[in-house]
C-alpha cells in the first residue's frame, strides 16, 4: 500500500513538473514570436534602443574586460603547468585563442550579462507589473512587448556579440602576457601561434552562440518580469528564477551548439 502511494505521489509530481516545463517553454516561444513580429512593426524607438545598449553593453565593458583578461591569464598558466612537462609551451597560444573564441568567450559574456543585466531587466519589468504600469500601457493603447521587450531584445542581439569579440581580444591579451612575460615565448612566435590556427569558423561559431545566448537572456528575463506577482517578494523570486534559468539554458544551449558544430563543422 505504501509503495503504491509513493508511486502515485512520484507520478503526480513528475506529471506536474513536466506540464509546467512545457507550459514555460511555450510561454517563452509565444513571447519570442510576438517580439520578432513587433520588431518589424513601426514605430522604431531608436532612443530607447540606444539607452538599453548603453545599460547592457557599455556599462558591462569594465567587468567583461577584467574577467576575460584574468581568464586568459589563468588559462595560460594552467596550460603551462602541463605543457612544460612535454616542452610544448609554444602551443599555449593556440590553446588559449581557440578556447576563448569557441567556448569561454561567449559563455562567460552570456553569464555576466545574465547575472548583471538579465536580473536588472526582470526586476524592472517585475516592478512595473506589480505596480500595474504594464496594465496602464495597455490602457493607453501601447503594446507592452513593443515598448518594453523589443528595445531590450535588439540591444542584447547587438551588444552580446560585440562583448564576445571584446572578451576574446582581452582574453588572448591575458594569455599573451603570460606567454611572452613568463614563459619566454617571443612576441612574433606567440602571435603566429595565436592567429595561424584560428579560422573564420572558430570566430563564427562563437558569435552564433552569443546570439543564441542573447535571445535566451532576453526572453527569460522579460518573461519572468512580465509574469511576476505577489509584490516585492514576487519580484525577488522572479529575479532569482530569471538568473538561475538563464544560466541553465545558456549551458544547455552551449552544449547543443558545441555538439552540432563538432559533427557538422570540422
Amino acid at each position: 500500500m505504501r509503495v503504491k502511494l509513493l508511486m502515485m505521489f512520484l507520478y503526480g509530481y513528475w506529471k506536474r513538473n513536466i506540464i509546467a516545463f512545457f507550459r514555460y517553454i511555450g510561454g517563452l516561444m509565444i513571447l519570442l514570436s510576438r517580439t520578432i513580429f513587433w520588431t518589424l512593426v513601426p514605430p522604431f524607438r531608436k532612443r530607447h534602443i540606444l539607452q538599453q545598449m548603453g545599460r547592457i553593453g557599455v556599462a558591462s565593458f569594465p567587468i567583461v574586460f577584467l574577467i576575460s583578461l584574468f581568464t586568459g591569464i589563468v588559462l595560460a598558466l594552467q596550460s603551462a603547468y602541463q605543457m612544460q612537462k612535454v616542452a610544448a609551451e609554444i602551443y599555449i597560444a593556440s590553446l588559449v585563442a581557440l578556447s576563448l573564441t569557441r567556448e569561454l568567450g561567449p559563455v562567460l559574456v552570456a553569464l555576466i550579462i545574465a547575472g548583471r543585466c538579465g536580473a536588472s531587466i526582470t526586476a524592472e519589468l517585475g516592478t512595473m507589473k506589480v505596480t500595474e504600469q504594464i496594465d496602464a500601457l495597455e490602457t493607453l493603447s501601447t503594446n507592452p512587448v513593443q515598448y518594453l521587450v523589443v528595445p531590450r531584445f535588439l540591444s542584447l542581439l547587438l551588444m552580446v556579440p560585440l562583448l564576445t569579440i571584446y572578451a576574446d581580444f582581452f582574453g588572448i591579451a591575458g594569455g599573451y602576457l603570460i606567454g611572452v612575460g613568463k614563459l619566454n615565448i617571443t612576441h612574433s612566435m606567440y602571435l603566429k601561434m595565436t592567429f595561424d590556427p584560428l579560422a573564420l569558423k572558430d570566430v563564427a561559431t562563437g558569435l552564433i552562440k552569443s546570439v543564441s545566448f542573447a535571445v535566451i537572456i532576453c526572453m527569460i528575463s522579460c518573461f519572468e518580469g512580465m509574469n511576476a506577482g505577489g509584490g516585492a517578494e514576487g519580484v525577488g523570486k522572479a529575479t532569482t528564477s530569471s538568473v538561475v534559468r538563464s544560466f541553465i539554458l545558456i549551458i544547455v544551449a552551449d552544449c547543443f551548439f558545441t555538439a552540432v558544430f563538432y559533427f557538422l563543422i570540422k
